[in-house]
């Protein structure tokens, strides 16, 4: 039996630029120890390149009335088709290397029930990769040099223990919202909240939006508005990597260094907790991290 099973639903294999970057994304998950992989969904190209990667490839995934799957659906059938005792939802052009292996290993042996996340580094990758020996530290050295490391509020991949998440909303998978209410729900049970972004590097593989109906990012589409609705509002999907309570530096689980991001999101949320009874449009005007630190820089300047 494995330790981690990643499950993922592509996106169409019909772009030569996502076909590319999502085997090499699927193809690093492949190199890892102790991890197998279920890929979702049956999107153009997905049963060849599952079948040439060596994957599981289940395609009845259930989809919305706009035939986005769904990932209550994605999370049920993972569930169902694997034996391990950790989960990963991951995004399909997201590179990953063994770190997130040892990582899983050490947060699994000291709780019961968390989620681990982290911080991606963009990177513009146009060519398959190779996957030789070396290929880890390769890519290490192609972002150190070009890469850029990404705000905390992008996840791209949450790994947890298989008995947590059994209640997920009908989410478009995709679309925003999906990943906060992650965060707010592990914060809600009461899990451990693992930021690995020090010991972990993921890489995010740079590309555009033509595979969505505008061609844009998916923040102004409906999908996102009924994701962002299901999750709880704005009180919930602001929600972010910033509110983990762990994080793993250095092989060893510590609290969060405060960083000014950390900081006024505290201040966001003690913000909520003391005007509650106000209408949601109001406690939003009120509590914003970004009108607060203006104020506290026009004090301190005084």
């Amino acid at each position: 039996m494995t330790l981690l099973t990643l499950f993922s639903s592509p996106k169409p294999f019909t772009d030569p630029h996502i076909a590319t970057i999502q085997r090499n994304a699927i193809a690093s998950w492949t190199h890892l120890p102790d991890v197998d992989v279920i890929l979702l969904g049956d999107e153009e190209g997905l049963a060849e390149a599952a079948r040439d990667l060596g994957v599981l490839h289940l395609p009845k995934v259930e989809l919305n009335e706009n035939g986005t799957p769904l990932i209550s659906s994605m999370f049920a059938l993972a569930r169902e088709n694997s034996e391990s005792p950790l989960l990963g939802i991951i995004n399909t052009d997201i590179l990953l290397m063994n770190e997130i292996v040892g990582a899983s290993q050490r947060i699994v042996s000291r709780f019961e029930k968390f989620v681990l996340m982290g911080q991606r580094w963009d990177l513009d990758v146009t060519q398959p990769m190779e996957f030789s020996e070396d290929w880890q530290s390769r890519l290490k050295k192609n972002i150190q040099k070009e890469g850029q490391l990404h705000r905390p509020a992008g996840s791209d991949y949450f790994i947890f223990p298989r008995a947590c998440y059994m209640d997920i909303p009908d989410f478009a998978i995709g679309r925003a919202g999906w990943d906060n209410w992650m965060i707010f729900k592990a914060r809600a049970e009461k899990w451990t909240t693992i930021d690995a972004t020090p010991d972990v590097m993921i890489v995010h593989q740079n590309h555009d939006y033509r595979h969505l109906p505008t061609g844009e990012i998916h923040y102004n589409l409906p999908e996102t508005d009924e994701n962002m609705q299901m999750a709880g509002g704005a009180a919930v999907t602001r929600y972010t990597i910033k509110d983990t309570k762990r994080q793993l530096r250095d092989g060893k689980i510590t609290r969060p260094r405060l960083t000014s991001g950390r900081f006024w999101r505290g201040v966001e949320q003690f913000l909520r907790k003391l005007f509650f009874f106000l209408k949601e449009e109001k406690v939003e005007k009120v509590v914003r991290p970004k009108r607060w630190a203006k104020i506290f820089k026009k004090i301190i300047g005084k």
